[in-house]
């Protein structure tokens, strides 16, 4: 779970205009709820398309990389991190029978173009680590205590004023805070302890953001149902698509990914991660387990 450095003077600033601890927008939030567990607990499975190819130049298959990462935090912010690289397989029906072709190698050393990788289908031994330079959890270029997160707007409107408050105050410019706001949005879904109250607000809010969409119903990579939620970013020379799968009953999100339209680059970027776990649990941070 990555943190950064506290903006500084940011708590005056947000005061004043109302935000973080300000008593404008925090009457509309929920009140402070306690923890059900000693950890707030997240699992996800990443799954990254590898760049290059494999095999042959007459018959060539792509990879997928897997890697598990598990993050807790505790209420007065202590924070670990876990990760165990589960091994590289081919992405589709088509590739793995084109692996199959190739002898099924459970390792490569290089790419069809002769770049030099170092992948292997086997799954590796993980760790989890402290994370002593983090103590409180993070939001839109702020650092936040336990108990300013349960104090987060509850409403979409304010809670979207609040993010781009928060971006004007990190120095993101006034034609990029929608893209700062919608970037946040999906980490109040699953990182971070708020309330479902709020979550229900991110959820509300992120649909309301440019270039969102609702998409109807899917079915993530678990067999899990949700929302589907779609973001189309157009960057100078390509598109991304990113999309979000959401349990609406919970309003915590079940996956999110991206795929990048870039015609100089063959196969499209593809990036996807699973919410396997979100939520409060007391068993202690270890080494991620197979899944």
């Amino acid at each position: 779970m990555t943190r950064r450095t506290r903006i500084a003077g940011l708590l005056a600033t947000a005061v004043a205009a109302g935000l973080a601890l300000g008593a404008g927008i925090m009457t509309a939030s929920t009140a402070a709820v306690s923890p059900e567990g000693a950890y707030w607990h997240t699992r996800v499975i990443h799954a990254s398309e590898h760049p290059w190819q494999f095999g042959t130049k007459a018959d060539p298959y792509r990879l997928t990389e897997r890697q598990i990462i598990e993050d807790w935090a505790t209420r007065d912010g202590r924070f670990w991190t876990g990760s165990r690289e589960l091994g590289a397989r081919p992405i589709s029906a088509a590739d793995e029978q084109a692996w199959q072709r190739d002898g099924s190698p459970g390792k490569w050393s290089e790419s069809i173009d002769g770049k030099t990788v170092k992948l292997s289908t086997q799954p590796a031994n993980g760790h989890v680590t402290p994370n002593r330079s983090s103590t409180q959890f993070f939001l839109a270029g702020q650092r936040l205590t336990y108990e300013e997160v349960q104090r987060l707007p509850a409403d979409a409107e304010r809670l979207k004023d609040w993010l781009r408050q928060a971006g004007r105050v990190h120095r993101v410019p006034e034609n990029g805070l929608d893209s700062w706001v919608t970037s946040a949005l999906p980490l109040l879904l699953h990182d971070l302890p708020a309330p479902k109250e709020v979550r229900t607000a991110a959820y509300e809010t992120l649909l309301t953001m440019p270039g969102v969409r609702a998409a109807g119903q899917a079915t993530d990579a678990l067999g899990r149902t949700g929302s589907a939620v779609v973001y189309i970013r157009q960057g100078d020379k390509n598109a991304t698509t990113q999309r979000f799968i959401v349990d609406t009953e919970r309003m915590m999100l079940l996956s999110y990914g991206y795929a990048t339209d870039n015609p100089d680059r063959q196969p499209a970027g593809r990036d996807e991660t699973t919410v396997v776990e979100a939520g409060w649990t007391d068993a202690p941070p270890a080494v991620p387990a197979l899944p």
